[in-house]
């Protein structure tokens, strides 16, 4: 890069904020079109280390954007131009926010003389993403009066907040004047340039952040297993888990416990271990109130995010122990239900080592021998409804799909029931599977634009289970699917309309639900896939979707997979395998 035959000073200061992104680590770059960005798009287009991802809906952008960092870990940015464009950020930077995803957000904007003035396409960006980011800076227009210098420590500072303490989206507002055109002009940037000529010639930031490391200390580590030996009939409750590594770490500390783990379906334990101290189905074991009141548990150590079991949610409000120890890499409440006693601040690994190697406990107790017992009569009773009830139904969609799903493959699961279902009927096996959602603030919002920026970032093939609200909500996102050099395969469950709202009471008694609940539709997806020139599918039969899943699998190319099921029949189906989960 050759920033002093930059052709003006917008070009020259776009230049400098991409080349110390790259810098800094951010390489991917999701871009809509328009006129205000046009230095920072064709800064991006121009850098050689810069991958950049175009797509014609800001929302759609900004979701797959969301989606990247998500299987990376690490920032992306986002660019946008003026006006109404950037507003169309927001959901995916609340979700980012809510998921502490380092998201950088960078929205182009007019000069501060077209502010207030009613010139075109020109709102109020400044903090317009209010405290869902975790830094903001107005960015004066690019002028030689402002040292280059700022211009590096400024994006140094952005990237250093969106990994700090409380990793999350940071939002920088550039304002810029005409020309926005790459003319050239007579300017000659050398004397400006100067201060930063050793920048120039290295390939390092200009300003490094070295950001604390927080570990426990002794005293803490022992206050805690202090906590933990009181606990008489303990389980380990397992949210989403940072890595791979955490989920051996948290294996490892309930062989030391004896305790079982209740595993969410985000935690990574669910699908991809077939541990014995798992309890995979503690969801519908839950139903059993007469089971978990034998059960006697007094204490949760609670590792990671929040579980998607409202069944477990349930299970805590109607309960009082003695220690529930919470940790979470942050410093955040994430205790809706105020039942935390002692909240831990650490990696869920360093936490779960520490504690491990400082206690042992004898294996007395017949908890996790019930657990066990009754996490294998679940399983047993899935098998034989599934083998005696032949209906390509939601559940057994599911089902089948844990059992097919390929090694070292993603999965996406969307929010309402998608996700539910796969938390309940999914079968385990030791696979290497990556799996996200979107459970920040557990939107309907851009679930398939996720699930290709995920893909990109994981650089991996992936399914996507998806309701058909959810992918009508984002259906141009289908224009991704050939972008991505993975292939994405989309399974939408088609119950035409909202089938999480039949399982709620509101359901049967009142006469306005099926209009403003249920939200009833017509449509299918065989026409949005020739549209967006994807394979379709359309199985009838659980053989029909194997196939034609495995099809999709060998094709190496995107495929949507669409399974038509009955709302009212699939709440009749899981009140059936409830009912025989209590008699069995």
């Amino acid at each position: 890069m050759d920033i002093h035959k930059s052709n003006n000073i917008n070009y020259l200061w776009t230049s400098l904020v991409v080349e110390e992104l790259v810098r800094c680590g951010v390489d991917y770059f999701c871009l809509s079109s328009g006129s205000r960005s046009a230095p920072l798009a064709l800064a991006v287009a121009e850098h050689s280390k810069a991958k950049s991802f175009v797509h014609f809906d800001e929302r759609g952008a900004a979701f797959h954007a969301l989606g990247y960092v998500s299987a990376t870990q690490k920032p992306c940015a986002l660019i946008s131009t003026s006006g109404s464009a950037a507003a169309n950020f927001f959901p995916a930077i609340i979700e980012a926010s809510k998921k502490k995803l380092p998201l950088i957000v960078i929205t182009a904007d007019r000069p501060p003389e077209l502010r207030f003035t009613g010139a075109n396409q020109a709102i109020d960006q400044v903090k317009m993403f209010g405290d869902y980011v975790r830094f903001f800076f107005d960015m004066p227009c690019p002028s030689v009066d402002i040292p280059a210098e700022f211009v590096l420590t400024t994006i140094d500072q952005l990237v250093s907040k969106s990994k700090g303490e409380l990793r999350g989206p940071v939002h920088l507002n550039c304002m810029f004047r005409e020309p926005l055109t790459p003319v050239k002009t007579k300017e000659n940037f050398s004397v400006y340039l100067k201060k930063i000529n050793a920048w120039t010639k290295s390939n390092q930031p200009y300003s490094k952040y070295l950001l604390p490391q927080r570990t426990l200390s002794a005293n803490q580590i022992k206050n805690v297993i202090e906590q933990i030996k009181d606990i008489k009939r303990g389980v380990i409750v397992a949210g989403k888990l940072a890595s791979g590594e955490e989920g051996e770490a948290v294996l490892a500390l309930a062989e030391t416990l004896n305790w079982p783990i209740f595993p969410d379906i985000s935690s990574g334990l669910r699908l991809n271990s077939t541990h014995e101290h798992l309890i995979h189905y503690f969801d519908q074991i839950l139903l059993n109130k007469k089971l978990v009141k034998s059960l006697n548990i007094d204490g949760v150590i609670h590792v990671g995010g929040r579980i998607t079991s409202k069944r477990y949610d349930a299970f805590v409000k109607n309960n009082t122990f003695k220690h529930y120890v919470m940790v979470l890499n942050h410093p955040l409440r994430n205790d809706p239900n105020h039942i935390v006693t002692t909240r831990v601040q650490s990696s869920v690994k360093d936490f779960c080592l520490s504690v491990g190697k400082n206690i042992r406990r004898p294996a007395t107790g017949d908890l996790i021998k019930k657990l066990q017992k009754a996490n294998y009569a679940t399983d047993l009773t899935f098998e034989r409804y599934f083998a005696k009830n032949k209906d390509l139904s939601e559940p057994a969609v599911c089902r089948l799909l844990s059992h097919i799903l390929p090694n070292n493959h993603g999965i996406f699961l969307a929010n309402s029931l998608p996700i539910r279902e796969i938390d309940i009927f999914a079968q385990p096996h030791d696979n290497n599977l990556v799996m996200t959602a979107n459970r920040g603030a557990s939107g309907i919002d851009g679930n398939l634009a996720t699930a290709v920026g995920f893909s990109a970032g994981a650089n991996r093939s992936v399914t996507a289970l998806l309701g058909d609200l959810a992918l009508l909500h984002d259906l141009n996102s289908l224009a991704m699917l050939t972008q991505v050099k993975q292939p994405v395969i989309v399974i939408v469950l088609n119950n035409r309309g909202g089938g999480i709202f039949n399982f709620l009471p509101i359901a049967q008694r009142n006469k306005h639900f099926e209009k403003f609940f249920g939200t009833p539709h017509e449509f299918s997806f065989e026409g949005a896939a020739e549209m967006f020139d994807i394979n379709y599918f359309s199985p009838e039969t659980r053989e029909e979707f194997v196939r034609d899943y495995r099809i999709a699998l060998k094709s190496n190319a995107p495929t949507l997979i669409e399974i038509e099921t009955d709302r009212e029949e699939n709440v009749k189906i899981h009140r059936e395998i409830q009912k025989k989960l209590l008699h069995s």
